[in-house]
């Protein structure tokens, strides 16, 4: 029996994970850093700002996954799935 030794399967999901991960994290600390700070002392202010910090990211996510897309497809590259 043949065994693949470098299956790449993993490989989206541990970065996908550890991306989403780092970035959660990095959002919490900076929203956490100016409340903090006093410049935000409301706490409503601070939910809407972080409300408007994770819809840029899920559109930023979002329009870098398009133009990738259409990049790739510009390029001749096969897209379908397996």
């Amino acid at each position: 029996m043949h065994m693949r030794v470098l299956d790449m399967d993993w490989v989206p999901v541990v970065f996908v994970t550890f991306k989403v991960f780092a970035l959660g994290t990095a959002m919490f600390f900076a929203i956490k850093w100016h409340y903090d700070r006093g410049e935000i002392s409301e706490r409503r202010a601070v939910l809407r700002t972080g409300g408007k910090m994770a819809a840029f990211l899920a559109l930023a996510v979002l329009g870098v996954g398009l133009l990738a897309f259409v990049l790739s497809s510009k390029l001749g590259l096969d897209l379908s799935l397996p």
